[in-house]
């Protein structure tokens, strides 16, 4: 039975109630969620409509179906395919004459059926939540498929009919903006910018995931990063190399970030050549220095 995008009844039945449900859920699973990430959670599954996730590259108990996008995804790969070697072997097991009709409709039927991502979502008995990872990877023509299946949450496949959604998915598209996506997709999704956040809320983030650490240590860490992401460099550090970051330096059992510190471990954090001699220059010598620093 198809569910009504626009009032999908096992949808809004587990939506969570408030906003500051949604932000405790997400705590509870680790995530620190921002004011914003928070109340457009809390609105994506009231009112069924996909999140668009923006920004530098970088929870309610629901099974995770994830497409990760890449150029040259087509929709094979991310609706369905037939199993071609599985259906030879079925037409081969056929005695030596059989006519093509004869097995047609054997070959064509749902055992023979690869379901990727999107026919996971749609076709799961249980409501998930549908990651679309790096849509600003694909094409034009990728997400008119995408907004056409996303506006109906039905796939048509021509040997087996129509396959419509039990649940509504909820819907989560991230994209680092490295190009411009359709006014279309954008007008479908309630939009969410997520930028590096404030340093206390980056502080909290890191130490959330490395409570070990010395709270000097996370904070100058925090204020290191700080300091690289403020340079012009091909690839930022994003919050998850800062948790890396503070990782190794537990591990290394570290207790002052100081300039040979900084030079030993910076890898983790820069990962463009060209970017590590701008850090080492800019960052690396200020280090040194501790009353230069900023």
């Amino acid at each position: 039975m198809s569910a009504s995008p626009s009032s999908p009844p096992d949808l809004v039945s587990s939506a969570p109630e408030s906003v500051e449900a949604v932000r405790e859920g997400l705590r509870g699973v680790g995530y620190l969620p921002g004011e914003s990430t928070a109340l457009v959670s809390y609105l994506s599954t009231r009112l069924g409509k996909p999140v668009l996730v923006e920004g530098p590259a970088g929870a309610r108990g629901l099974e995770l179906v994830r497409l990760q996008c890449y150029e040259g995804l087509d929709e094979a790969k991310a609706l369905y395919e037939w199993n071609y070697r599985k259906q030879l072997l079925r037409i081969q097991a056929e005695p030596t004459g059989t006519g093509w009709d004869a097995v047609q409709e054997d070959i064509f039927g749902e055992e023979f059926l690869l379901s990727r991502p999107l026919m996971i979502a749609i076709a799961s008995e249980q409501p998930v939540v549908l990651l679309i990872d790096e849509i600003d990877k694909t094409d034009q023509e990728f997400e008119a498929m995408l907004l056409e299946v996303l506006s109906d949450f039905q796939i048509s496949i021509p040997e087996l009919g129509r396959v419509s959604s039990r649940t509504h998915p909820i819907v989560l598209l991230t994209s680092n903006n490295s190009r411009e996506l359709t006014e279309a997709l954008k007008r479908r999704c309630l939009y969410l910018w997520l930028d590096y956040p404030e340093l206390e809320h980056e502080l909290e983030i890191v130490r959330l995931h490395t409570p070990e650490l010395p709270h000097t240590v996370a904070r100058r860490l925090v204020e290191v990063v700080g300091m690289v992401r403020s340079l012009d460099l091909k690839k930022p550090p994003s919050i998850a190399e800062s948790i890396d970051w503070a990782r190794a330096l537990l591990l290394l059992g570290v207790e002052e970030i100081d300039a040979d510190t900084f030079m030993e471990t910076m890898s983790v954090i820069v990962k463009h050549r060209t970017d590590m001699d701008v850090v080492a220059e800019r960052v690396g010598l200020k280090l040194g220095s501790p009353a230069d620093v900023a």
